[in-house]
């Protein structure tokens, strides 16, 4: 029988609290059974099998991500936003480590909640991205290459890939500050 108050939400909730606590590739649905009190099989009542699991904390942390990316760009504009929404984006993959990893799970063009998130996410970069005047295929590469370098130094970071007895928040700063330049500059190639 079912935990009283089960709900496929509540399930995704504490399977984003259990990844990261324990990390995104340990998150099991007989880790998360034990979580919440109830043998594996009820799971299955309100989750189809890991891999949907999965795909719905992406959906979840890419729904965060949006929402911290766009609260830290409002009222800015130009390198102050673009500093803002990477501090942001940082924060959110050192407070939530398991959750981080999956919302780097491309949307599911199935899933319209997943691609709405990612959408937001892109939105808020690409809103910065046209106070430089990029827009196009240029606002794309721009995303991505936000993207590459964020996260890149995110991933590195967590990883403890710079093994440096060096402040990492000088590095990020000064990460940053080259994409500031690059995009102020973009038109001057």
């Amino acid at each position: 029988m079912p935990r009283a108050g089960l709900t496929p939400a509540t399930v995704v909730r504490e399977a984003a609290v259990l990844a990261d606590e324990v990390g995104y590739e340990k998150l099991t649905l007989a880790a998360l059974a034990a979580r919440l009190g109830v043998a594996l099989p009820s799971l299955y009542k309100h989750v189809r099998g890991v891999d949907a699991l999965h795909q719905q904390l992406a959906v979840l942390a890419t729904a965060e991500i949006a929402d911290v990316l766009t609260t830290a760009a409002a009222g800015r504009a130009g390198g102050d936003a673009l500093r803002a929404v990477a501090a942001a984006y940082r924060a959110y993959a050192r407070q939530h480590p398991g959750r981080y990893p999956a919302a780097q799970r491309a949307p599911d063009p199935a899933d319209a909640e997943h691609v709405a998130a990612g959408e937001r996410a892109v939105g808020a970069i690409r809103a910065i991205l046209l106070g430089y005047g990029l827009d196009g295929d240029d606002a794309i590469d721009a995303i991505r290459m936000f993207r590459a370098a964020v996260h890149g130094f995110v991933a590195l970071e967590a990883a403890g890939g710079f093994g440096l007895p060096r402040d990492t928040d000088r590095s990020f700063d000064q990460l940053i500050a080259g994409l500031d330049r690059a995009y102020r500059s973009w038109g001057d190639r």
